[in-house]
């Protein structure tokens, strides 16, 4: 396959061989396929998980599983702070000094 490139494409791959991590103009052209393709793949994944989460949140709430904002927020310190427990991050006392400020 033979492509005709303009020059603002052309000079910086030309480039890249030169600063020794490629070793041709074909590798620079490969890896940038392999970075693209790697994008797309994480976009794809990550929208499809976004996807399943609306559809989990929908179905709660079609269940009566809705909680308002401020019950929502309490219950989302309490799971950031089991997490830290289970990780080791921090104490009880020292949840409790940071919560009040003291």
């Amino acid at each position: 396959m033979q492509l005709n490139l303009p020059p603002d494409l052309e000079t910086p791959i030309n480039k890249r061989p030169s600063s020794g991590a490629y070793t041709n103009a074909e590798d620079v052209l490969r890896r940038a396929l392999e970075v693209q393709d790697a994008e797309e793949s994480w976009t794809d994944e990550k929208r499809q998980a976004l996807s399943s989460h609306i559809e989990e949140g929908y179905l709660q709430a079609q269940r009566g599983g809705l909680i308002d904002g401020d019950r929502a927020s309490l219950v989302a310190q309490v799971e950031r702070a089991e997490r830290g427990f289970a990780e080791g991050r921090f104490t009880a006392w020292e949840e409790v000094r940071r919560r009040s400020g003291l």
